[in-house]
């Protein structure tokens, strides 16, 4: 969920049967009890007033709350708490029903040892326990841990979930659970908490110059989600809003470009083809040096490409109860779509 940006600056960054299912999924979407959310992933919270008219006109009243990164530093050899939330407009937040967010890099996970999981885990919940404090946030009934574990993090990121539940058994954990997960159960392990998030995104190779679009594709989707239907955990779901461009250098991927509008990518200086942009010399773009030859992709979360994965997640997903969320809270962001657009899409799962 997190790439880095800042300040225009690029850093490298069993099957069912169709009857079955099908069958399966009529009695399912019959019982289904679901509610809408939204991520805030800023280090600063406060609302415009359109993002404010948005959540009203929408009844969104939960918010996925991103209240830390926990990153590997290196000149101290340890975990520790970076980008911490700032947050001017307390008394907005404490309208709402806040879940409070923590994402773990993969690479902290990895440089920790096994002995370091209790004591990472104490200070995740010391710290989300004092945000929430100070904050004054409603009485918190779940937390959720973001990570893009893999094989080799598995055993010390599960460890640290564990104690987790461990330290605070007075609220709901949840993990973000990626569709590599999902395809992947047996080499990825389904996470020791009470149920999990399923991001409908960053489904396609963003490193490849082919890719179409790597932010959602259904088609993309459809190959990770055969046996959602089974996955041993329930499951909320999110949705993109995002937007990015990808840059590729003598045909290898150099990082992500963010809020550079196609308006600005002219025929003197750059060719369009389809969803790409191909630089003729070199350019500087908005702060962006770009080189002769390099290539630069458009990715976005397009509607109908959502409502359609939305679609092909409706028909598998298991349990009767569903948050759903979108990704994410932003001005910018959700100008981008209509307000009927938005409704769709917090209805496409029912």
């Amino acid at each position: 969920m997190k790439y880095s940006f800042l300040n225009n600056k690029i850093f490298l960054i069993p099957v069912l049967s169709g009857v079955l299912v099908s069958s399966c999924n009529s009695k399912i979407k019959q019982q289904r009890n679901v509610t809408r959310s939204v991520y805030y992933w800023k280090s600063i919270f406060k609302l415009s007033g359109f993002e404010k008219q948005k959540l009203d006109s929408l009844k969104i009243n939960t918010i996925y709350l991103k209240l830390f990164d926990v990153d590997w530093n290196a000149a101290s050899a340890s975990p520790v708490p970076v980008a911490q939330i700032q947050i001017t407009d307390k008394e907005y937040l404490q309208q709402k029903n806040i879940i409070p967010t923590v994402f773990i890099t993969n690479e902290c996970i990895y440089k920790i040892n096994s002995t370091q999981t209790a004591d990472v885990a104490n200070k995740i919940i010391t710290l989300i326990k004092s945000i929430s404090a100070i904050n004054q946030f409603k009485t918190v009934k779940e937390i959720q841990i973001d990570c893009d574990w893999t094989v080799g993090t598995k055993d010390k990121y599960f460890s640290i979930l564990r104690t987790l539940k461990l330290l605070d058994s007075t609220v709901l954990f949840s993990a973000t659970i990626r569709l590599h997960q999902i395809k992947f159960i047996a080499k990825s392990g389904v996470p020791p908490v009470d149920k999990g998030l399923l991001m409908c995104y960053n489904m396609g190779n963003l490193k490849n110059p082919a890719t179409n679009n790597s932010i959602i594709e259904r088609n993309e989707l459809k190959k990770y989600i055969r046996n959602l239907a089974r996955y041993p955990l329930p499951l909320d779901v999110a949705f993109p809003l995002f937007e990015w461009k990808v840059l590729f250098r003598n045909g290898n991927y150099k990082g992500l470009i963010q809020k550079l509008p196609d308006s600005i990518l002219n025929k003197s200086f750059a060719t369009k083809k389809t969803n790409t942009y191909s630089f003729l010399k070199d350019t500087l773009v908005y702060g962006y040096e770009f080189k002769n030859g390099d290539m630069l992709r458009s990715e976005t979360s397009n509607y109908n490409e959502i409502i359609a994965a939305a679609n092909e997640i409706d028909q598998r997903l298991a349990n009767k109860k569903v948050r759903v969320s979108l990704y994410h809270l932003d001005s910018i962001t959700l100008s981008k779509y209509t307000t009927h657009e938005l409704e769709n899409m917090y209805n496409s799962i029912h």
